[in-house]
């Protein structure tokens, strides 16, 4: 019988948000700066991560497989963005939306339609092995889709992360 490794990707998702909107406090002054992403500090224990974000702020959570490492992009209001691996090449990048981009991210986001297409209200469940997953974490819940035959994206939530994938390193595809 198999099992589905569902809660497995739960905590680590998750933790990587708080990391990354923790970082996101440390963005001033620098666009489009590259640097090698640095591993979190060893013996460092996670405090409890939140499920959600703030309104008008995104997280996107992607892995290709399930032993790949966790890749992040967090985005706040005001449409500046940082990646951690999220080429899943060990960069972090940060950058800024256009303000049209930041502009439609923000009607996105808004659009009563996302809490309609969270997991919790879908109940989704991952069904391809070895494919992309991506999860946008939102002020409505979480949001996953797979790269997968046959699988179609949430409306609202799919073009969030086109607009994503479109505006910053991270992929659409695995």
């Amino acid at each position: 019988m198999l099992y589905r490794a569902r809660p497995l990707l739960l905590a680590p998702i998750l933790a990587v948000v708080l990391v990354g909107a923790l970082a996101g406090c440390s963005l001033l002054g620098r666009d489009d700066a590259e640097t090698p992403a640095a591993p979190p500090p060893a013996g460092q224990s996670t405090p409890e991560v939140p499920t959600t974000v703030a309104q008008g702020q995104v997280s996107l959570l992607q892995r290709l497989g399930a032993d790949a490492p966790l890749r992040t992009l967090s985005v706040e209001r005001d449409g500046s963005w940082q990646c951690l691996d999220c080429a899943g090449d060990g960069v972090t990048s940060r950058g800024r939306l256009a303000p049209e981009q930041t502009e439609r991210l923000q009607v996105l986001l808004a659009d009563p339609r996302l809490a309609e297409e969270t997991d919790q209200a879908r109940r989704y469940r991952t069904t391809c092995i070895d494919a992309l997953t991506s999860s946008l974490l939102t002020s409505s819940g979480l949001i996953s889709s797979q790269d997968c035959p046959g699988e179609e994206r949430p409306p609202v939530a799919g073009e969030i992360l086109l607009l994503l994938t479109q505006a910053t390193p991270a992929e659409v595809k695995g």
